[in-house]
């Protein structure tokens, strides 16, 4: 199954100045790329909701809820620079 990577995800890789798509390793969502086409990481794994598909099956009230929680739960990780979870939390969440 590939995934289908959201307006939102999109939107959130440009501000970075990445490039994403879907993966091609069947664990992970997304891969990205620096602009140029280097490989930089692939991010989030399959089987596991994200704050684009809690808003499109559960509303926003849940998506936010679910957001907050994960930003907890990846506190040490998502604000180190160009990191798999600093990308996973800024495309996906």
């Amino acid at each position: 199954m590939t995934y289908k990577i959201s307006d939102y995800s999109l939107h959130r890789a440009t501000q970075l100045k990445v490039h994403i798509e879907p993966s091609k390793d069947g664990k992970h969502k997304i891969d990205v790329y620096d602009l140029d086409g280097k490989y930089i990481t692939s991010i989030g794994a399959i089987g596991y909701p994200d704050f684009p598909t809690y808003i499109s099956t559960h509303g926003l009230d849940v998506a936010m809820e679910k957001r907050k929680n994960y930003k907890l739960r990846h506190e040490k990780d998502r604000h180190i620079p160009n990191s798999r979870g600093f990308y996973a939390d800024t495309i996906l969440w």
